[in-house]
Order: C-alpha cells, then structure tokens, then sequence
C-alpha cells in the first residue's frame, strides 16, 4: 500500500509540475504568433489526445516523467509555405528568449501560488525544544542544553522544526560561527550560544543538519500501539486491532515504538509471545514476522502494523495565520528563499563544498512525495512548491 501511494503522489506531483510548466512554453508561444503542434504531458503512447480549433493536438501520454511542446520549427524538417510565418525560428530574437523562458518562469509562478495557499490556510509546526545534547558534538561545545527552545539561527527566526531544519540546510558546507538564539524554560530573555562548523556535512550524501550538530529534538513518547492492521498480515493472523498496546516481547518490555520494530525487525520467521493490552484487558498471544527484504540486502521482520501518533502538548505548537495578502507576500518570499537556497547549494557543489548527491534524483524526490504525503496535505503541497522552484 505504501508503494503504491508513493507512485501515485509522485506521479501525481510530476504530473502538475510538468503541465504548469509546458503549459508556460504554450502560452507565450501563442501569444508570440507561434503555431504549436502538438502540446503532451507525458512520453510514449499516448492515453488521451485530441485538438483544438487551431490545430494543436494535446496529448497525455503513458510516462508522465515529463513532457514538451512542439511548434512549427525550420529545424526540425521542412515546413509548409503558409506555416513559415507561423515558425519559431522566423520570430525576434526577444520573442524567442520569451518562449524559451517561459517554462521555468511559470514554475516560480506556481511555486508562489502553493506557497500563498500553504500560508492562507494557515502554518502549524511544533517549536524546535531540545530534548537532549549529544557527547562531544557542536552543540555541546556551544552550551546548548536540554530544555531550551532554539528562537533562531544567526539571526533568522526558527518558529518550528521545519524553519530550524532549513536555516540550519543553507549552511552545510561552511566553515565558520553558527549562533544558536534559545529561550531558557522560564526566561522571558533570549540568550545567544555560538558553536564552530568545519566544513559542516560537506561530504554526506544524505544530510540530517540537526542530528549532525549534536540537537536531539523533543518529541513526545510513541508508545507501541496499533493504528492501522494490514489484514492478513502477521498482526493481524495474530488478533492485533487498532488501539492495541505492546506491553511485552518474549519477555522484554516494549517501551516505546522504536523498541518494537527494532525487536521484530531483527527476528523474521521467528516465533515471539507478546503481551498485549486492549482497554482494560491484558492477554497474550503469539506472532511471526514475515521475512522482507530491507533496502541493504538484508532480511527484516515485518507485522504489518502502524503506529498511532500522539498529539503533541499545545505549548509546543505553532499555529500561524495570515490574511490573503499576507499569505501572497509570504509566498513570494518563500519562493525566493528556496531560490537563494537550492543556487547556493550548486554554487557549493561547483567549488566542491558540498556532494553532488544533495542535488536529489528521481528516487529521492518519489521518496519525499510518498512521505510528505503521508504527513498531510500542507506538508505535500509545501513539498510540491519546493520542487517547482528546483525545475524552475
């Protein structure tokens, strides 16, 4: 099921991505006196076409991994007499550069649409509080302690886990002073704490900037309990319902979530006695992971249960709302920041900074579709607005 909803929000996210952006190409080639030939979504068979009273034929095609526009083009074989003043190579230079520019142009202009909606519907995060400071780690040797709630970094506000988590991205690959702002449990004052980076993460592939300095974030407890049963899967074989809390594994308590996936993962095929409560009712039972294969190679186990999130205290989250003007202004600073971002990170990469691999491929970007899809629509749409500016 999880495959399945990441093919469909990545090709879902390509979909709109690639149609906003071709559809920029269309219309300035139009409104140039561009005769366009055919307008498609998608390489390969097409699925879906038909035309207009124009002439252009518009097409879906089976392989939505991208898309183009086709107009009348010298270069591309010999065009008919009545069509020359229609072609593309016949146009101004201006009028050409225009064409061309549209595409990526148009991108930036939904990155601000999905942004404006983002901030029109409202931005809840939960507060960046330290829950725990890691043995010799930057963090450590800047002071930062358990408890305090990071305000900002170098000066630019960190409201949330995602704003600290982005701040804390445009300075992988440097070298230099990184000051932590953190409000103190009970301390109304604000105090500045400043750590040393040494060419921070420049060889990681697959950065986490908070983890790296050393900052575990708070996070209440998730505790071993069944949200959702895969029916016919060992969970469920095994009588597991949703709501249902493992208080024990072969006879090892089950503290947390993580306790209990480390614990099945490590015994696939494997018989394991669990303890279980429901409500009032504490019964045993018994379950045997299947044998999946995990990214490595290796074999895990697997039940087929997912966990039930807790909600998070209200002290800790922050919900931030805006009129529509202001919501359309934070767009377009969104925009321009993530612009700013993803030309630095290249500019870092270029002069050896940075891996390469931070410049995330077709399998990364399905990854972050299917996962932020899972976190809600906002986190998607953030998502989707990110990767609009990364094409523009």
């Amino acid at each position: 099921m999880e495959l399945i909803q990441t093919i469909f929000f990545t090709l879902l996210a390509l979909g709109v991505l690639v149609t906003f952006h071709e559809f920029g190409h269309f219309w300035v080639a139009r409104r140039c006196g561009i005769k366009v030939l055919r307008f498609s979504v998608g390489f390969g068979s097409p699925l879906l076409r038909w035309k207009d009273k124009l002439g252009t034929e518009f097409v879906v095609a089976a392989l939505p991994l991208g898309g183009y526009v086709r107009m009348v083009d010298e270069r591309e074989g010999d065009v008919a007499e009545s069509d020359l003043p229609y072609a593309f190579t016949r146009k101004p230079v201006w009028q050409r550069m225009a064409v061309v520019a549209a595409g990526p142009i148009a991108n930036f202009i939904l990155a601000v649409l999905i942004y404006w909606i983002v901030y029109a519907v409202g931005v809840t995060g939960i507060a960046p509080v330290i829950s725990g400071v890691s043995p010799g780690s930057v963090a450590e040797s800047a002071g930062l302690q358990a408890g305090q709630e990071i305000i900002a970094v170098d000066g630019r506000s960190t409201p949330t886990w995602q704003a600290l988590n982005e701040k804390l991205v445009g300075r992988i690959g440097e070298t230099g002073k990184i000051t932590f702002t953190v409000k103190q449990p009970g301390d109304s004052l604000p105090s500045d704490y400043e750590g040393e980076l040494q060419e921070w993460l420049s060889r990681a592939d697959e950065p986490d900037p908070v983890s790296s300095l050393g900052i575990v974030l708070y996070t209440p407890q998730i505790l071993p309990v069944a949200d959702e049963v895969v029916p016919g899967d060992p969970a469920d074989l095994a009588g597991l319902q949703s709501g249902d809390q493992v208080i024990s594994a072969g006879g090892e308590a089950m503290p947390d979530w993580s306790a209990w996936v480390a614990y099945v993962r490590a015994r696939p095929g494997e018989e394991i006695l669990l303890q279980v409560q429901r409500g009032e009712q504490r019964f045993e039972t018994t379950v045997v992971p299947k044998a999946t294969a995990a990214e490595d190679g290796t074999e895990i186990g697997q039940v087929g249960m997912s966990v039930r999130i807790p909600e998070w205290p209200d002290h800790l989250v922050r919900k931030t709302n805006y009129s529509l003007l202001e919501a359309f202004g934070r767009g377009v600073e969104q925009t321009w920041n993530t612009s700013v971002l993803i030309l630095d990170s290249v500019k870092k990469m270029l002069m050896g900074l940075i891996s390469a691999k931070h410049l995330s491929g077709p399998i990364t970007i399905a990854k972050v579709a299917g996962a932020s899809a899972q976190y809600g629509l906002t986190a998607y749409l953030g998502f989707l607005a990110f990767l609009s500016v990364s094409l523009g």
